[in-house]
């Protein structure tokens, strides 16, 4: 009973630290709106006032209305896994597509838009008004494509602001990377950035790629590494982060892709705000993010900012070796409180996962030789267990004799305790299983979240294993429990109940209400909080309760000696008894219930 106790609270403490109300999300949601106006109608203004200067010095030099009016051109790069296509309107990525990824559209996963995205910083074009224009405004020349005879392409783009000064955009891509690496090269630096301090602003929306834009809002994180420690936050729980000390790279990651950039001298400072559209399913939007991060160049005339910016799946390998320090952690294996799984995920089931994987096509199978493995393995523990239910279940005879004898249940309980320690028998060994299920279960929760490959396989009914599994549409939707039926999360729960039930005739008391309704109030409660959880989860708990419910029925029929566990109960009788101080302590506390309980069951005089 501890065990499920705990199971439950667990599930619902991840779950309501997981969510936020809706309520707040859209007044959250409606200040960003109103803030984001405000400051659009303020650059308009800006550019406005620019745009008049600009004519004045593009009348003056063809060279001024190059550089803020002339033709977009576009170049497109690609290698075995990405297709970038960048433009010179600030010589940057224009449309990013992963070619190995598609969309709940069918269309290829596009993580960078440039109708809506841009990666950019101020400079100085009229230095004689200190007036500044960010990079993303400015007309570079045509870009300069070459390739190594190794298969990388390096792409460069140059933009003469004044005499002596330059700025010049170098991307390169190498062959089989999600990762580009970014060189910004600034000639007369000192002229170009105001008190030499370079200024990025990143802009990024992005949207939804898997079939339950719900679901994957709730997947989805801003994951950063500050002054060497990793850390998170989740989109429903805050808009904004401020960094206040060194910065080595951002994320913004869906529940399968993200978009991370990486400074390789990092930034000083930062901060990043996040909005998304409210938790229906009525848009495509998963969030936009909106950054600026600070850096203090030398005041050198030439400078160079080296950056990196992934494009790509979250996939453990390749973020693993992509050579940036913790990029691996973007992948949710194991956060907060909960970050104790991820050694378990990390060196014993993604091992055994893929061990599995290399000879076996069908990823239902996989988890289902990965449940069995999990269970011999804890085998011995729960083989304690239920030769422990097997003891309780020899005492019931002389349990019901002591509840006739003892009709109070404050003594019942003292003498039955008592009889536990003559015995031998300890009354809670029983819920090792439980207990051992808390943290495979989340272990397993956060893999099957994050994990790539179960990304659109099928199995039996189910379409997508990294996502609930729906046989039906509610015309309506009940609060925790959504407006679908998942027929996994039915298969699971219906096992539990089997366990409860079998669990209860293995219980010598059966007067406590609480193990009455026990094996109706956990599935029960297992009902709301599988419903929506990953197909590959619920088929798993209900691998693992089918493999229990025979173990159960083999182990209590075939290899426990009933017999024997009587005769050895009788000798430890006989045995001497120390008290242990918990006992000690636990019958000093009965005896003081038993006072109490006297003194206010006695008859008061008049």
């Amino acid at each position: 009973m501890i065990g499920f106790v705990l199971l439950a609270g667990l599930l619902f403490a991840y779950l309501f630290i997981s969510s936020k109300n809706s309520h707040e999300l859209e007044i959250q949601k409606r200040k960003f709106d109103d803030s984001v106006a405000f400051v659009n109608a303020q650059k308009q203004a800006i550019a406005a006032k620019k745009d008049t200067s600009h004519t004045t010095v593009s009348a003056d030099t063809s060279a001024g209305a190059k550089l803020f009016n002339g033709s977009e051109k576009t170049i497109t790069v690609e290698n075995e896994v990405l297709k970038i296509t960048f433009t010179n309107k600030g010589a940057q990525a224009k449309s990013v597509q992963l070619k190995k990824y598609h969309s709940t559209d069918s269309s290829l996963v596009e993580l960078q838009n440039s109708s809506t995205d841009y990666l950019a910083y101020p400079v100085n074009t009229e230095n004689a008004k200190q007036k500044s224009t960010l990079t993303s405004d400015l007309f570079f020349n045509e870009a300069n494509l070459e390739k190594k005879p190794d298969g990388t392409q390096v792409i460069s783009y140059l933009v003469t602001i004044a005499p002596g000064e330059t700025i010049t955009h170098q991307y390169t891509l190498k062959p089989n990377s999600y990762l580009v690496d970014w060189n910004v090269q600034l000639t007369g630096a000192d002229k170009l950035l105001t008190q030499n301090a370079f200024n990025l602003q990143w802009k990024l929306r992005a949207v939804q790629h898997e079939k339950y834009a719900k679901y994957e809002r709730q997947q989805s994180q801003i994951i950063y590494l500050e002054d060497g420690g990793y850390d998170y936050n989740t989109l429903l729980n805050k808009t904004e982060k401020k960094f206040d000390k060194p910065l080595q790279w951002v994320s913004v990651k869906q529940q399968f892709f993200n978009t991370t950039l990486v400074a390789k001298n990092k930034f000083e400072s930062g901060q990043i705000q996040w909005t998304h559209s409210a938790t229906d399913d009525t848009t495509n939007l998963i969030t936009q993010a909106t950054a600026n991060f600070n850096s203090k160049l030398p005041g050198t005339g030439t400078v160079n900012v080296p950056m990196q910016v992934y494009y790509g799946p979250n996939d453990y390998k390749i973020l693993r070796n992509a050579g940036v320090t913790d990029m691996d952690k973007i992948i949710n294996l194991g956060q907060g409180m909960y970050a104790f799984v991820r050694p378990i995920n990390q060196f014993i089931i993604m091992p055994v996962f893929n061990f599995f994987k290399s000879f076996i096509g069908s990823y239902g199978l996989v988890i289902a030789l990965l449940t069995i493995f999990i269970r011999l393995v804890t085998s011995p523990l729960v083989y304690t267990s239920y030769l422990s239910g097997a003891k309780m279940k020899a005492l019931r005879p002389e349990l019901d004799v002591l509840k006739k004898k003892f009709p109070d249940q404050q003594t019942f309980g003292m003498e039955q305790m008592k009889l536990f320690r003559e015995v031998g028998v300890n009354p809670l060994g029983g819920c090792i299983p439980a207990l051992l299920q808390i943290p495979i279960f989340f272990a397993l929760y956060s893999l099957f979240n994050s994990s790539l490959a179960l990304r659109g396989e099928n199995f039996l009914w189910a379409k997508d294993l990294s996502t609930y599994d729906v046989i039906a549409k509610l015309p309506f939707s009940i609060p925790a429990f959504g407006d679908h039926i998942s027929l996994f999360t039915i298969t699971a729960v219906a096992t539990s109940f089997l366990i409860s039930i079998y669990n209860m005739n293995m219980t010598p008391d059966q007067s406590n209400p609480a193990l009455k309704y026990m094996p109706y109030i956990f599935p029960f409660v297992l009902l709301f909080i599988f419903n929506s959880l990953p197909a590959a989860l619920t088929w798993y708990y209900t691998v693992s309760n089918l493999i229990t419910l025979m173990l159960q029925w083999v182990i209590q029929n075939y290899i426990i000696d009933h017999s024997k566990i009587l005769a050895k109960l009788e000798e430890n009788k006989k045995k001497p008894k120390t008290k242990s101080k918990w006992q000690e302590r636990l019958e000093q506390m009965q005896e003081t219930q038993k006072k109490v309980q006297d003194v206010k069951n006695k008859p008061r005089s008049r």
